[in-house]
């Protein structure tokens, strides 16, 4: 990656000159027309075996993934493979089509490295993205569909019943997204009593599918002390098969951007790593360390992703650093975090997972 570690920096004040969502539009077409990683090794550049691991019986050649969000409708998961993720998790993807909210709604704020969006979940739709799924080769690398639901369906798990049943045999594993800020009602379902139901449903969809895809629940970072209690015990009763932590935030730390923060939505990037990175942790221990779990938020460095690694998390995702860092990201913390490993004692990434807990 070091023609585009050369080119972004050049790229991105005409960039930055575009509204954000343009801007954002633009970067998925490139990446659409990008190769996507060697089939023989299924990332690109190879792979450390020290980053290997696998778990729900996938394979995962680095422990590092795109983030839902950038890629919402599969147009471009061939070429974000390509630039050295270990997987792609596409979507939010809703049953029917989605306009999402009136734009603007994504904003950069420079000067705190972060992004706020009220994107609504707009999207193609589930049989749009069902047939760009049905084209992709499974060799070329892990790709996960994040499932929403419709901004009026008053019955949520029953649009998460039919994203299982439309997506799910096309997709390595799944998540239930309850947690985006944008949609009217949608955090509301992360309550003990209707969260408890809504997997049970999701999930009695997921075991009529041949594959039974892993499925995993996404989580907001505002959450009190016994949300995150009430989360942790419906996870591990309920079978799921792993957390996502966590979503982005509605809160406002103290910003530099301070107008642009006045803006509604969802916060990410750096101001997100500290609260996301504390509640990956409480998660971990309140699990007890029987679930996978990816951490998401802020990460920008191989400095980063070893935090999360550290703090419990077996995978790592992160989109907004992109904005900032460029396409040739995930590539530069797969090559840094070998050394960290290393500086530890640690021969494997697997070795590192919730270290702080030890």
């Amino acid at each position: 990656m070091k023609s585009a570690d050369l080119i972004y920096p050049l790229l991105r004040p005409a960039l930055f000159r575009l509204e954000a969502e343009t801007a954002h539009r633009l970067a998925v077409k490139a990446l659409s027309l990008r190769p996507g990683p060697r089939m023989e090794t299924g990332a690109t550049p190879a792979p450390d075996p020290k980053l290997a691991q696998r778990l729900w019986s996938l394979d995962f050649p680095n422990p590092l993934g795109l983030a839902a969000g950038f890629d919402k409708n599969a147009e471009c998961y061939r070429g974000a493979l390509g630039l050295g993720f270990g997987f792609v998790e596409i979507g939010s993807v809703t049953p029917r089509p989605q306009a999402g909210n009136p734009r603007p709604r994504l904003f950069r704020l420079p000067a705190d490295r972060a992004v706020i969006n009220r994107m609504g979940f707009n999207n193609d739709g589930m049989d749009a993205v069902a047939v760009r799924l049905a084209a992709r080769q499974r060799k070329a690398g892990i790709v996960g569909v994040n499932l929403g639901k419709n901004k009026e369906t008053e019955d949520a798990a029953a649009d998460y019943e039919l994203g299982v049943g439309k997506l799910g045999p096309l997709a390595d594993y799944l998540v239930i997204n309850v947690s985006s800020p944008n949609t009217p009602g949608l955090r509301v379902l992360q309550g003990k009593e209707p969260l408890a139901e809504l997997i049970g449903r999701t999930r009695a969809a997921r075991d009529r599918l041949p594959n039974r895809p892993p499925l995993l629940l996404k989580i907001a970072p505002d959450l009190t002390a016994d949300d995150q209690r009430d989360i942790a015990e419906v996870a591990l009763s309920t079978g799921l098969d792993g957390l996502i932590i966590s979503n982005t935030t509605i809160a406002r730390p103290a910003l530099h951007e301070a107008e642009t923060a006045r803006e509604t939505g969802g916060l990410s990037g750096v101001p997100l790593f500290g609260p996301s990175t504390v509640l990956l942790g409480r998660m971990y221990g309140l699990t007890q360390g029987q679930l996978p779990l990816i951490g998401v938020g802020g990460v920008g460095s191989a400095r980063d992703a070893y935090a999360k690694i550290r703090a419990g998390a077996s995978l790592v995702q992160f989109y907004s650093a992109m904005v900032y860092e460029g396409p040739g990201l995930a590539a530069r913390i797969a090559a840094g975090l070998p050394a960290l490993l290393a500086a530890d004692g640690f021969a494997h990434v697997k070795d590192a997972i919730g270290a702080d807990h030890r």
